[in-house]
């Protein structure tokens, strides 16, 4: 009964609303963040990545559940939430929510926008032998129609896009999994062993050891679940709920699929078909083991169009995060302006080099976690209350 349809106010479904986070934090990070952590930590990092995932589901429960205790509705009706309003309604710092509120409206354009464009641009160009500027404009069309109509457009869009590309990308990591099923218990030991003891050096794998393994299994975990980064409450403070802690286990689901299942995914299956020793890294590891995995074209297939969806998706996802934040600093009347800003940085991201943005929106993001971090510590009574507000109400349905 808990995820029983409301009447309740909001702007989207809370189904909508889940799937416009899924859409932010399924992206790229899931396939290649992944990949990565294992060629650099070992296969121990993706224990810590579940683990991190597994206490993530806490932490997002709980930043969902302030967002809607303290959200607004703006003067063009739709609602506003998120960090920058905990800070300011619930912590009364203001100059903290605007510190927030600076951050992400910056980070957006880098990890949200012009990294995604620049994947997408360069997978297309992989596999198909078409230009950056041609996909580019391409990129700035689709994404164009969809945000220009606010987050209702935004949250039509993601509720199909995100279920068929979840979908999609586990059925083809599922079959690997299955057709590799004898080697699943030797992975699975080796992935517990070496989270705790390291792994030596084989093949074009260096050796890691332990720290290494917990640093970046749980680093890989948090940037893709985005759990303590204060990004997902921006829209699931405009789901239409009667609790706040009714949309919060939406958080707890979304953490779920990101990390337990797609992430998740993608590790078992570099480590199953044995390409995760061979030198390669990131997108090209992936895809070389779904390759390895799914002979002829499907392998790759898989891969492209995850990295193309979850591209996509989180461009569209963090559109509203951006548009929020800078809608907290200015008013809505910067909305437009913004979307239009959106689309340039989306096209200068398909055509360009991100060595430097890659640096600039790690930075931005840590440093947007912690006003978000001393908001969820300090407001965690509140958190409390409602959950028990919130039982006995459901123990009084009954």
């Amino acid at each position: 009964k808990v995820f029983t349809k409301t009447k309740a106010e909001g702007t989207v479904t809370p189904f909508q609303a889940v799937a416009t986070a899924l859409a932010s934090t399924v992206g790229v990070g899931n396939i290649a963040g992944v990949s990565t952590a294992i060629t650099i930590g070992g296969p121990g990092a993706l224990f810590w990545l579940i683990v991190s995932g597994l206490l993530g589901m806490g932490t997002k429960f709980a930043e969902i559940v302030l967002a809607i205790t303290y959200r607004e509705r703006d003067d063009t009706g739709t609602y506003r939430g998120g960090a920058m309003y905990i800070l300011k309604n619930g912590l009364k710092a203001p100059w903290l929510g605007g510190l927030f509120a600076l951050l992400t409206a910056l980070a957006a354009f880098g990890i949200g926008n012009m990294v995604q464009a620049n994947s997408v641009a360069e997978s297309v160009k992989a596999s198909f032998g078409i230009d950056p500027r041609v996909s580019g404009a391409l990129i700035v069309v689709l994404t164009g129609v969809v945000i220009l109509g606010g987050i209702t457009r935004i949250a039509d869009v993601t509720q199909f896009l995100v279920p068929f590309m979840c979908l999609s990308y586990l059925l083809g990591a599922g079959v690997i999994l299955v057709t590799h099923a004898d080697r699943l218990p030797a992975v699975v030991e080796t992935v517990l062993a070496s989270a705790f003891t390291g792994h030596a050096a084989v093949g074009g794998f260096a050796g890691a050891g332990v720290m290494q393994a917990l640093r970046f299994g749980v680093a890989r975990g948090l940037f893709s679940n985005e759990a303590g980064l204060g990004s997902a409450p921006m829209v699931h403070a405009t789901a239409r709920t009667d609790h706040p802690v009714r949309q919060g286990l939406y958080g707890i689901f979304e953490v779920f699929v990101d990390t337990i299942l797609v992430c998740a995914s993608t590790g078992l299956v570099v480590l199953v078909t044995g390409e995760w020793s061979n030198g390669l890294t990131g997108a090209a590891l992936a895809a070389k083991a779904f390759e390895t995995g799914l002979p002829g074209v499907w392998g790759d297939i898989v891969v492209t169009t995850g990295i193309l969806t979850f591209a996509f998706s989180t461009l569209l996802g963090w559109s509203f995060y951006g548009e929020t934040a800078i809608a907290y600093l200015l008013g809505t009347r910067v909305i437009l302006p913004y979307r239009l800003l959106w689309l340039v940085a989306a096209y200068l991201g398909a055509t360009g080099s991100l060595h430097v943005v890659w640096d600039v929106a790690d930075t931005l993001n840590g440093l947007m976690a912690l006003p978000n971090l001393v908001a969820l510590l300090l407001l965690s009574p509140v958190v409390a209350r409602s959950l028990r507000d919130f039982a006995e109400n459901e123990a009084a349905r009954r």
